[in-house]
């Protein structure tokens, strides 16, 4: 389905859809003075829904279409920690679907009233581990057998790496001349770290591509020792797990960083204050991580990292009333 209007007299002029992508590479003057190199960041807090995840819901359902896979009018369903849903919501409403959002109770009140607001119907399951049948993942698939709903499935749908290699990837590659010495990034489903990592290695074999792990999470021991370290807790939405995601390829990761909760969401804050950039609380773990891997030197070229998503689905959330506090 083409994004673009056709108004007789004028060009053609861009949909919403066609809007996703593109986003601004900005350096971190303030917060990065100092460093061996730069630390850039890519505001994907500016995308139409407000997140990374625009790029993915977009794609799915392009790739669905293409290949005869959702019918018209069919309903969509997603485990999601909130952001694939918002992104999934703007596609179902510009071309005709329906909905359904599978979140675990953790995640905030914010990206429930948003979603409803969109018109998607939210289910909330119990905070319930991999193996369980309660988790969000596992209602998700349930549901879409059940009543013959189409799973976007972004944990395993290959067009979400796909698409980071072609769009994110090539974006970062353009927007630095070509010079990039780490690229940085937390997992949720593994495809901005595999696909961007992926496309800047096939060009760059000197970067580093880097995981920017929650404390508490099991994925930076799997990527350093290839065994999920313990599952433990943490505040952080979105990013992190005690499962690898199938969208997760070890093959193009390099290193790891750990980053607490308080780390998180005190970046988060001086993000806030010294740069402008309003934006939630996996922004501050990937510029915590991407600001130590600046500082060790020896890289050719900046350091860039990911703004995932924007601060408007966080308001109701402990961490964000303390970060307001002086």
């Amino acid at each position: 389905m083409s994004d673009l209007l056709d108004i007789p007299g004028l060009p053609d002029i861009p949909g919403l859809l066609a809007r996703i992508g593109n986003t601004p590479l900005v350096p971190l003057r303030n917060i990065g003075r100092g460093l061996p190199v730069p630390v850039l960041v890519k505001c994907e807090h500016l995308n139409p829904g407000g997140s990374i995840k625009d790029r993915i819901a977009l794609a799915m359902v392009d790739d669905a279409e293409r290949r005869g896979a959702l019918p018209a009018g069919g309903t969509l369903i997603e485990a999601t920690a909130g952001n694939t849903g918002m992104g999934l919501a703007l596609v179902a409403a510009l071309r005709g679907y329906t909905l359904v959002c599978v979140m675990p109770e953790k995640m905030s009140v914010d990206k429930r009233v948003a979603l409803a607001a969109l018109g998607a119907r939210v289910i909330i399951t119990p905070n319930a581990p991999p193996t369980s049948a309660d988790n969000f993942r596992n209602v998700a698939a349930r549901l879409a057998v059940e009543h013959g709903w189409f799973l976007t499935d972004q944990f395993r749908n290959p067009s979400n790496v796909t698409i980071h290699q072609e769009t994110t990837g090539r974006e970062i590659l353009a927007q630095t001349g070509g010079r990039v010495g780490a690229f940085v990034a937390g997992a949720g489903t593994g495809g901005t770290i595999s696909g961007v990592g992926r496309t800047l290695h096939d060009r760059l074999p000197n970067v580093r591509i880097v995981l920017a792990d929650p404390i508490g999470s099991g994925l930076a021991d799997w990527v350093e020792t290839g065994v999920l370290g313990a599952d433990g807790s943490y505040a952080v939405e979105g990013i992190g797990g005690s499962e690898v995601p199938a969208n997760l390829h070890r093959d193009v990761i390099d290193a790891a960083e750990r980053v607490s909760d308080e780390e998180s969401f005190a970046m988060v804050r001086r993000l806030w204050r010294e740069e402008g950039l309003l934006v939630g609380g996996s922004s501050g773990t990937n510029v915590v991580a991407a600001l130590r891997v600046a500082a060790r030197g020896g890289l050719d070229g900046p350091v860039v990292t990911i703004l995932p998503d924007s601060w408007d689905r966080y308001r109701a959330k402990p961490w964000m009333a303390a970060c307001a506090i002086d």
